[in-house]
């Protein structure tokens, strides 16, 4: 309150003319039964409550004044407001250094919360002191200055009405109104911080404990009403759902109780039967008193009162009537509320103590002062005997924060209101909202753990929330995520993939690194297909090195040695080729393999075609008369591979040329693993490829089947289709394992079956001659050769 009156003094002339005091007769008009005054130079008029009025409605039976007051009821709380108006008047008139030579005096007028007695106080202090004739003054004294009111802002309002046109400064410590624009809202001064700043903090305070199923009480008056109808919708943007939205009546201003119990019941039922433990409770000064006679009438229809988190705002005190006195007050306990940030005043409690009735006599009225006041309170801070710096902002409005306090209350019906956080606009983005959590008692029922307001239970991670129909936001059901998918905290509302290189774990609320594979000398499978082909190439070098040994023999040299010798080493390499498929792909690798498989492949097949086609050759040369012979030779043959091989390397060499095949990671194909792999490229050109050596292996399958019966030398055409029979069967069934296998195992099935064809050629062709030439020598002769023609 000091704060108020030094406002009302910064700009205050060093001197101030003194005339002699007239007397004016004036009547009495309906009187105000509750004020205080003490005379000075210059006034400080206070139009505030501490007492209101129960009334019955006007029915015109009686004097109007009769029937407005028919009871009265005392706020004793709020007496501290009247006592700290006399402190600030006592200090400032005992410094010389804030106002030499001139009395301060004050007019202070109960306004009884209601709208007739603020208009007749605010006419009053126009008035000369103990009459009633506003606008005229025949006393020079008791000059006014400015008019300090509160609490209710709603009352309060009206000052401006009539006040507005004098163009006195007016401060008032209530919240502000949702606008100030009008003309003598230049005067008003808000001795509270912007209502918007309050609303943040208290949605932050709901975000910050997780509280996102909440109730909203409110009491019947302008200020919430405007908060349901502008503040709710920005919390359902962040997330905050309402199970119930509620206004109460104002039963504290009407001896019309019995009409409001029924509503009441009602209310109060809807508020404990809620799952919402966190209730928001919006009023203003005198909006406590109306909560607890709201909770008392629960009583009567056997309602149980469950402990709620209650959230209020700054302007809702804790006011009661001496009847209330006695009654429970334990449903506050661990309530948080905001309150606008202060200090402890310095002397303010000794002169509480040392207060003497008997001396109120010598108060004196209030002083005037007329200046161009509001553009300077605007702009010029100053500290209050606290030390803490009072400012405005351009709407008149305290620049200041608030503090969060906690309410805890006792079993002998008092209550302690601790500061637990606070919330300054003014300060670094990180600073705004400051609490600690450690430091709250929350109601008896939580047994001080965290309570939780929510509409349900949460998602756990590996769930996701999915709309009730019908239901707020806030009220959802919990899925599990689709496979591939994760979800790694509470109450999220999709669940995601999981970032490159990574897989869920079985959970589906975790991912885990996946591990790169590749078919490697270290895997069982690897080892297993490398020795097998290490072996078979060994097996080719001992077959090639036994014909190389028996070169002069007969069973070598029939069917055209060179070609035999060709086809051994290309199954060598075909072998050899395998190992270029083990192991981690690299560029060289990828280029190579498929390349390198299908030119020696199509080698191999070619001298398949090639000795079949020999043995037809030679059995037609032999027939009389027959143009066969000059066909007959190693040219024909080498045409016959060159010409295959190099349509092979023609395809391959134009597939290197426009698309090469190129190492990759595909992450994608598992869910587990990284698939190391080489990408062909083309896939186009590598089907090309492999339908070529399938081309040349039915082409030499067929002839080589055509000419099974002939009585060739060795049974070769046999051994020949056996062979090829079994090398088509084998890339027959490769095309559909190929594509339904991925990773490592892809691959595995292409070496496979490039060594068990290659097995096949090797054993159905060779092995049979190798068996005569190291077993049965006695069969390698020329005589046995032509009696088998013959």
């Amino acid at each position: 309150m000091l704060t108020f009156v030094v406002l009302g003094l910064l700009f205050l002339p060093q001197t101030v003319s003194r005339i002699s005091a007239v007397k004016c007769a004036t009547s009495e008009p309906i009187p105000i039964l509750h004020k205080y005054f003490q005379s000075g130079e210059l006034t400080i008029a206070g139009i505030i409550s501490q007492i209101y009025i129960l009334y019955d409605p006007i029915t015109f039976e009686r004097h109007p004044y009769q029937e407005l007051i028919d009871d009265f009821m005392l706020l004793s709380q709020n007496y501290q407001h009247i006592l700290a108006l006399v402190f600030a008047v006592k200090e400032i008139n005992e410094n010389p250094q804030i106002l030499p030579n001139i009395t301060l005096g004050f007019d202070i007028y109960n306004h009884y919360f209601n709208p007739q007695f603020t208009s007749e106080a605010a006419l009053k202090v126009l008035s000369t002191h103990d009459k009633f004739i506003p606008n005229y003054k025949c006393d020079v004294e008791n000059n006014l200055v400015t008019v300090i009111g509160g609490p209710n802002s709603n009352i309060i309002g009206h000052i401006a009405t009539i006040l507005g046109i004098y163009k006195f400064p007016q401060l008032i410590y209530a919240s502000a109104s949702e606008t100030n624009n009008n003309a003598e809202d230049a005067f008003f001064h808000w001795m509270f911080p912007n209502g918007a700043h309050q609303y943040r903090g208290i949605l932050q305070l709901l975000l910050h404990f997780r509280w996102t199923w909440i109730g909203v009480l409110y009491l019947d008056v302008d200020s919430s009403k405007i908060f349901v109808q502008k503040v709710l919708s920005t919390f359902a943007n962040n997330g905050i759902c309402f199970d119930f939205i509620k206004t109460i009546p104002d039963i504290g201003f009407s001896n019309q109780l019995h009409e409001m119990a029924e509503r009441a019941c009602e209310i109060i039922n809807i508020t404990m039967e809620s799952t919402a433990n966190t209730v928001i409770f919006h009023g203003d000064f005198q909006a406590m008193l109306n909560l607890r006679i709201l909770l008392r009438f629960s009583q009567f229809g056997d309602v149980p009162v469950k402990m709620k988190v209650w959230i209020m705002t700054a302007d809702v005190d804790f006011t009661s009537i001496p009847v209330q006195r006695s009654w429970d007050i334990h449903f506050i306990h661990g309530s948080v509320t905001l309150a606008v940030s202060s200090k402890e005043v310095a002397g303010f409690q000794e002169f509480l103590q040392m207060r003497n009735p008997t001396l109120e006599k010598e108060d004196g009225f209030l002083w005037d002062f007329w200046q161009k006041l509001p553009h300077f309170l605007r702009n010029t801070p100053f500290n209050n005997s606290a030390g803490d710096e009072v400012s405005f902002d351009l709407n008149g409005e305290l620049v200041a924060g608030f503090d969060i306090i906690n309410w805890v209350t006792f079993t002998n019906q008092s209550f302690l209101r601790a500061k637990v956080g606070r919330i300054d606009p003014q300060a670094h983005s990180e600073n705004v909202f400051t609490i600690s959590e450690d430091a709250i008692i929350w109601p008896s029922r939580f047994n001080q753990t965290h309570p939780l307001s929510v509409c349900n239970d949460n998602c756990l991670p590996s769930y996701h929330k999915t709309k009730k129909e019908g239901k707020p936001f806030c009220c959802y059901d919990c899925h599990p995520c689709p496979e591939g998918k994760i979800a790694n905290q509470k109450d999220m509302d999709s669940c995601f993939q999981c970032p490159e290189g990574h897989y869920p774990n079985i959970n589906r609320d975790f991912c885990l690194p996946k591990t790169i594979t590749f078919l490697s000398y270290e895997d069982s499978l690897g080892i297993g297909l490398a020795i097998a082909a290490l072996s078979l190439s060994f097996i080719t070098a001992l077959v090639l090195g036994t014909f190389m040994t028996h070169h002069g023999t007969p069973i070598v040299k029939a069917n055209n040695r060179s070609l035999s010798y060709t086809l051994l080493v290309s199954l060598l390499l075909s072998f050899l080729c395998a190992f270029l498929f083990v192991g981690r792909p690299n560029a060289v690798t990828c280029l190579l393999r498929q390349t390198a498989f299908g030119i020696i492949f199509s080698v191999a097949v070619s001298c398949m075609l090639a000795k079949t086609i020999t043995v037809i050759l030679a059995f037609m040369a032999t027939k009389p008369g027959s143009k066969m012979r000059k066909w007959m030779g190693w040219k024909v043959t080498a045409s016959i591979v060159l010409s295959c091989s190099l349509i092979q390397v023609t395809l391959c060499t134009i597939w290197l040329a426009t698309s090469p095949p190129f190492p990759e990671l595909d992450m994608h194909s598992a869910i587990s693993e990284t698939i190391a792999q080489c990408n062909e490229g083309s896939d186009v050109m590598f089907y090309c490829v492999l339908g070529f050596m399938g081309f040349l292996a039915t082409v030499s399958f067929t002839v080589a089947f055509l000419a099974r019966k002939l009585p060739d030398t060795f049974q070769e055409t046999k051994s020949i289709t056996f062979s090829m029979l079994l090398f088509c069967s084998v890339w027959l069934s490769f095309f559909p394992t190929y594509l339904s296998t991925k990773g490592k195992y892809m691959v595995a099935v292409e070496i496979f079956s490039i060594l068990a064809s290659s097995a096949g050629l090797l054993g159905c062709v060779f092995f049979p001659k190798c068996y005569i030439i190291l077993l049965r020598s006695d069969l390698n002769k020329k005589t046995h050769l032509i009696k088998r023609i013959c």
